[in-house]
């Protein structure tokens, strides 16, 4: 048994969200602060499910990294490979809060973000290969050195257990063309994961079941694409899954695809077949759409199953 079930790589944060909603970023009084950052909201989701999760990733040498380390301990996840960059500030990302479906980020990442200062030396290569799950981002393919260690952690895994990239497209982390990047990473990887943006980004098509083809021509096992109001669709060679996009009230979109993520390893960890996976997922993706916070707002597995019994799954 692995000593870590899901083992993901990437950007870690502080989140600052409105308390106020419906007014822009300079109208707002008072913020919430929560753990952010996809990868590290994906390992959080994770353990909410009782896996046994980690994340590779850097923080400041400040009050806000110390914070991220804490907040990471009291999720039930795994901070060992967090190491502490001197000189660089924790990021800290805000967002505006205008439900359903326009909640705008403002990454503060100067000079550079720590977690962009992973190097290949650095990697325990046996904790990555020994992974159940190991799970990396379209971010820390977006420069280097995090970029030299993503393609090194994946090349070292070599496609052993579920290796997922998640596309994870921010145009503002990105000075190059991404999609030789994103080529690169595909080759090592069974699952690609991304939304409509993101698979174009990737393969040049946001035809879902073109993009999917492309995703499956490029060597993964899997690709899911996250169509927003559209739903989610699931694409093996051999097989597709759908589920609709489920009705409720929309409180804060950010943290859905993360839950989903977390959700996504579970049932993968748990050899569910494939409509089972994505339909659970789509459920915990749309609760924590419903909430205020991304890590904070991850669900149990009760509360999702709960989603689908009301019949909304």
């Amino acid at each position: 048994m692995p000593v870590h079930e899901v083992l993901t790589m990437g950007r870690i944060g502080v989140d600052l969200y409105p308390e106020q909603a419906g007014v822009p970023l300079g109208e707002v009084r008072t913020f919430a602060k929560f753990l952010g950052g996809s990868p590290s909201n994906v390992a959080v989701a994770a353990a909410r499910y009782g896996r046994r999760a980690a994340v590779i990733t850097r923080v400041g040498a400040d009050p806000f990294g110390e914070y991220l380390r804490a907040a990471l301990r009291n999720f039930g996840v795994d901070d060992q490979f967090v190491g502490t960059v001197s000189g660089l500030p924790t990021p800290v990302t805000f967002c505006e809060i205008f439900p359903p479906d326009h909640f705008p980020l403002y990454f503060y990442r100067y000079p550079k973000a720590p977690d962009l200062m992973i190097f290949p030396p650095e990697l325990d290569t046996v904790a990555i290969r020994d992974a159940g799950i190991f799970w990396v981002t379209g971010t820390g393919l977006s420069a280097e050195p995090s970029r030299e260690a993503t393609l090194a952690a994946l090349k070292c895994r070599d496609k052993s257990g579920v290796t997922i990239v998640d596309l994870d497209w921010r145009p503002m982390f990105w000075g190059d063309e991404p999609r030789p990047w994103y080529a690169e990473a595909l080759r090592h990887a069974t699952v690609a994961v991304g939304n409509l943006d993101e698979v174009e980004i990737a393969t040049g098509t946001r035809d879902p079941d073109e993009a999917a083809a492309a995703l499956l021509d490029h060597g993964v096992e899997l690709a899911v694409i996250k169509q927003g109001p559209g739903g989610v669709r699931a694409y093996t060679r051999g097989q597709t899954a759908y589920a609709q996009a489920l009705e409720v009230k929309i409180v804060n979109g950010l943290g859905a695809g993360d839950a989903f993520g977390g959700a996504l390893c579970h049932g993968l960890l748990s050899d569910w077949d494939l409509s089972a996976t994505i339909h659970f997922a789509n459920a915990a993706g749309a609760l924590v759409a419903s909430r205020l916070a991304c890590a904070d707002a991850m669900p149990t597995e009760s509360e999702v199953r709960e989603l689908i019994r009301a019949g909304h799954g």
